[in-house]
């Protein structure tokens, strides 16, 4: 038997305790790939094994992915606070790990950069437990009404993250050794898990289920398959489209995710319940953060690389260009979350939220090789702006969509089905871009040239390159990666604007503001004030 009870509204005074230390956790989830990612040209030429770099990053993104769904069920079944402090744990000997690449199991040239990679694997499995363990923990402690102005807080702090993330890895890499990327989390994650240990209270669960374990493998194959092709299709380091790597992935990932219907059903405890999707608004939620994580990681990834190659920003600032952006998603999600706590209503957010998004998108869009920063600075604004309506609604209405039991399975769900639309978007806006720039190339300077482009980078421009050309050359060549980099957002636009169209069938369902009703659905009515009754019957 599984302990099922919502937290009374009394103890949202609990969630403020521990809330440092949840925030804690989250930042280093958020801002390890990032801090890594402005190190790696250092890491790359210290461990060397330069044609397995990338793997530094799919191996991270990977064990996130498969483990996400794990580690909400694994919370479901046996109790939030001991599995998330495991994933602590978890990620901490991961970075310390990582932090020791080199010097640990392997020799030869390339063995420092395989043991990182492993490494990064471990990290990235207890970091699938980090952000879903936090949500769904504020889920426990929080009544549904009242935990829009938590995940607002939890959504500004991702803000940040991003933001922070260059900043300290670039200050990491100019002034000390790469590892301490690594070992930075150390500290922090210690005082975030001796915090948690002392100030963090839960409902105990017990249960006499089997781990689904049939349905967690069948799932990480498919998942495992879904990212290798987002990783290495049509990139430079991978494989072509029509490869038989590529196409035989594509037919395992379907395998296995077609296997895992009928594991599921006859499963005692599945690792993700299909239950769960038969309510409209739960599965309308996730293919909304699907395509919201598609339209908006598949098209900032460009946002450094037009304003540091085409306006001329260096990689240092790169961080702070962004500021415009994360300030405005940070405001918004801060407002959003008071707002739907005072008065109940959130169905309004994610439609306006989608809908200033896609004219971000579409401001970006029509930039050119002479738009200058400070408009940047506007555009990726308003693109702030829609975020910020969306990233903690998407959360919350996940959650307020199943029974209490399910919080888990509904906090990994949404995180899992935004990061894969975040990878098939960056790659497939990759070979988008990829092709774009050869074709504008072509038209500018002719066959040659994009040949030469090619072999000078790809879809990675360096600056060295384009120091090389003469003046003349080079302002053609900013203007089709300009154009290339536009084409992005504009293809990303097609994808943004379906999400107030998907948000506008979100069925308004009243935000519980105590302990769920006695028949265990979400939303019973003894957890409804009359006005929120009322507000529901209005819409």
């Amino acid at each position: 038997m599984t302990e099922t009870s919502a937290a009374p509204a009394g103890r949202s005074r609990e969630v403020m305790i521990v809330l440092p230390g949840l925030l804690l956790a989250m930042m280093l989830a958020m801002l390890d790939n990032m801090i890594v990612g402005t190190a790696m040209p250092r890491i790359v030429g210290e461990l060397q094994g330069l044609d397995y770099f990338t793997w530094v990053t799919t191996a991270y993104v990977l064990g996130t992915t498969v483990s996400t769904p794990i580690w909400g069920k694994l919370g479901d079944l046996y109790g939030r606070k001991n599995i998330f402090l495991s994933s602590i744990v978890i990620f901490l000997v991961g970075s310390a790990l990582c932090g020791m690449a080199g010097s640990v199991l392997l020799g030869g040239t390339d063995g420092g950069m395989i043991e990182l990679i492993a490494f990064r694997a471990v990290q990235g499995l207890g970091a699938g437990g980090l952000i879903v363990g936090v949500m769904a923990i504020v889920g426990d402690l929080v009544p549904p009404r009242e935990r829009g102005q938590y995940q607002g807080i939890m959504a500004a702090i991702m803000s940040l993250a991003m933001i922070a993330g260059p900043l300290v890895g670039g200050f990491i890499t100019d002034n000390l050794d790469w590892r301490w990327a690594f070992y930075v989390n150390l500290p922090l994650g210690g005082v975030a898990l001796i915090w948690l240990i002392l100030k963090l209270h839960l409902p105990k669960h017990r249960t006499e289920h089997r781990i689904d374990w049939s349905g967690a493998a069948v799932l990480t194959v498919g998942i495992t398959a879904i990212v290798l092709i987002t990783s290495w299709g049509g990139q430079k380091h991978g494989y072509p489209w029509g490869s038989w790597q590529i196409l035989g992935l594509a037919g395992l990932a379907v395998v296995a995710l077609a296997l895992f219907i009928p594991v599921e059903r006859r499963a005692a405890e599945p690792i993700m319940p299909l239950h769960v999707f038969r309510d409209r608004n739960f599965t309308l939620i996730n293919v909304l953060g699907f395509l919201l994580g598609f339209a908006m990681f598949g098209a900032i990834t460009f946002l450094p690389m037009f304003q540091q190659i085409v306006q001329g920003a260096t990689a240092t600032n790169s961080g702070m260009l962004l500021l415009p952006m994360m300030a405005s998603s940070m405001v918004v999600s801060l407002f959003v979350g008071k707002a739907i706590t005072r008065t109940g209503r959130y169905k309004s957010f994610p439609v306006i939220g989608g809908a200033i998004m896609a004219v971000g998108m579409v401001l970006l869009a029509f930039q050119d090789a002479h738009t200058p920063l400070w408009q940047t600075g506007v555009f990726i604004g308003v693109l702030g702006l829609g975020m910020g309506f969306l990233m903690q609604t998407t959360m919350l209405i996940a959650q307020n969509s199943v029974e209490q039991k399910d919080m888990g399975v509904a906090s990994s769900a949404a995180t899992f089905f935004r990061s894969i639309g975040g990878a098939f978007g960056i790659s497939l806006f990759g070979a988008v871009f990829s092709s774009r720039l050869a074709d504008e190339i072509t038209a500018k300077l002719g066959p040659q040239a994009a040949a030469v482009a090619g072999a000078g980078g790809g879809g990675h421009i360096e600056k060295s390159f384009l120091e090389q050309l003469p003046p003349q050359v080079k302002a053609r060549f900013l203007e089709a990666l300009a154009n290339a980099i536009g084409s992005v957002f504009l293809w990303s636009v097609l994808f943004a604007a379906l999400v107030p169209v998907i948000a506008a069938f979100i069925k308004h369902v009243p935000l519980r503001s105590g302990r769920d009703g006695q028949n265990g659905q979400p939303g019973g009515e003894s957890a409804e004030t009359a006005e929120t009754a009322a507000m529901a019957a209005a819409e």
